[in-house]
């Protein structure tokens, strides 16, 4: 140990239970004897800071060869009631291996860390007397059972991979940004950029996250309407490549390249956010979280090599997901949008033109609010008809005629192909700034009487900086009612997730 056991009874003073903190280290020094151990100030997200005894090694871990992984573990001064704050410590020719238990900055999320825990005890004192029987307690959970669990979970996912000799220069700036992350020092609205053009004049490229078969339809779409100079499919998946990827690198085609860094999507004018966690949750707050957790990995390191990009959400629930991408990018609410009822909104534009020959009505059609059975028809000009019976009629019309086309809808699902051609749509009105306006999930709050911070989809004019204007829509009291009870159920899932 880098302390004595004398040095460290006195620094670690203002540590509650000290003698036991003192006692489990030394059990992890005896089974990781290459453990130093120090006091450190650890700056947490607020800006707050702590005298904390940290310590860093290397774990042994077996994947095909064996590796030595390098952690970084923060003990609190509530320890053992508070879980270890653990981060990987990856060299210069090492890069992150983003997945289920490790994000874009190296911290590690493991179950044992969740479900941390103790069990009522006493505390031995310096001389072995057993004092605070009933307020003190034993640690149920333990360093070194966290370790365990730590290697056991790295070989399954190994959480670090080689770098070329060029990777690992870009590695050394993006390890300088991620040391800030850790000690509660990010800044997203810094002018510095790594890789990737640096002019003005830079062509139109765009990432696509993800290389399930939505990421896949998405880079195929968007190559084939010609939108972008270059895609980039993000591959964070372990292992080799299988599946469609595979395909895409036998076939070759042209602009598209297939990485699993995050350095290749610098400088994307729109990043494509496809990724769904495959975990074993159970319930559908579960299943959320665990997208939550997997886009924490994920959203800092693009928000990184990109600035200045759309970034354009196409994960489930999108109302959710782009909310947390918002969250966790600090973009301006205007450069984070969702897909949306992009697609159910052109759909119920050709249903309305081409099979109910009711053009006038479908140049003013749309639909809005949330993916699902919830999304709602409404209409963004009204009919400029004096006589109120006329326009009475008129309303019941077109109400009739929407509740036409949506029956025609009715049962048709949204197929990875058919969301990758919206995605594509979308993206063709960033790029070209075509000021279209788009059915897309926008921050909703101060439309329709809405207060909470919830992302609905609502007809908006889109351009190369995101959103540019949010369209008026129509006063229909009962579709202020659908739009605000969708804000409320999201707004209470959003409060039981965390971030």
């Amino acid at each position: 140990m880098a302390l004595s056991e004398e040095a460290l009874r006195k620094q670690l003073g203002k540590y509650k239970f000290r003698d036991l903190t003192i006692e489990e280290l030394k059990n992890v020094n005896k089974t990781y004897p290459n453990f130093t151990f120090s006091m450190n100030t650890y700056t947490f997200k607020d800006g707050s800071q702590k005298d904390l005894l940290n310590f860093s090694g290397t774990v042994p871990v077996k994947y095909g060869n064996s590796y030595n992984i390098p952690i970084h573990l923060w003990i609190l001064d509530s320890h053992p009631f508070a879980p270890p704050i653990c981060f990987l410590k990856p060299t210069v020719n090492m890069g992150i291996a983003v997945g289920k238990h490790v994000d874009a900055h190296g911290r590690i999320y493991l179950p044992y860390l969740q479900n941390w825990s103790h069990v009522r005890g006493g505390e031995a004192d310096r001389g072995g007397n057993f004092v605070f029987c009933i307020a003190i307690s034993q640690p149920k959970s333990t360093v070194t059972g966290l370790i365990k669990e730590m290697i056991a979970k790295f070989e399954e996912e190994l959480p670090l991979y080689s770098l070329s000799p060029a990777d690992a220069a870009r590695q050394s700036e993006l390890l300088s940004y991620i040391a800030k992350i850790t000690e509660g020092e990010t800044d997203m609205k810094s002018k510095s950029k790594i890789g990737g053009c640096r002019n003005e004049g830079c062509f139109n490229k765009i990432t696509v996250v993800g290389a399930g078969d939505l990421g896949i339809a998405c880079v195929l779409a968007v190559a084939a309407k010609g939108a972008a100079d270059k895609v980039v499919l993000l591959d964070l998946s372990e292992g080799a490549a299988k599946g469609g990827t595979m395909d895409l690198e036998i076939f070759a085609l042209p602009n598209v390249e297939i990485s699993k860094d995050f350095s290749a999507s610098a400088d994307s004018k729109v990043v494509v956010l496809t990724v769904n966690s495959l975990g074993n949750a159970q319930t559908y707050l579960d299943v959320i979280q665990s997208n939550v957790d997997l886009f924490r990995g994920i959203i800092p390191a693009i928000s990184h090599y990109n600035q200045n990009t759309v970034l354009l959400v196409a994960s489930h629930p999108v109302e959710v997901m782009t909310f947390v991408s918002w969250k966790l990018s600090g973009f301006p609410k205007s450069r984070v949008i969702g897909v949306g009822a992009n697609l159910d909104t052109e759909r119920f534009q050709y249903v309305l033109t081409n099979l109910l020959k009711a053009q006038m009505l479908a140049k003013d059609a749309w639909i809005i609010g949330e993916q699902g059975e919830d999304k709602v028809p409404s209409w963004t000009s009204c009919n400029s008809i004096a006589n109120q019976t006329e326009a009475m009629a008129a309303c019941n019309s077109r109400e009739k005629v929407a509740n036409r086309a949506m029956e025609v809808l009715k049962g048709k699902g949204q197929r990875s192909w058919s969301i990758g051609l919206s995605v594509a749509d979308l993206t063709d009105s960033i790029l070209k700034d075509k000021r279209k306006v788009h059915s897309v999930s926008t921050l909703a709050k101060g439309c329709c009487n809405i207060n909470s911070e919830v992302f609905l989809s609502l007809p908006c004019i889109l351009g190369t900086s995101g959103v540019i204007e949010m369209v008026k829509l129509e006063d229909d009291p009962l579709v202020q009612e659908k739009l605000q009870s969708s804000a409320g159920s999201i707004h209470d899932l959003q409060q039981q997730l965390k971030l």
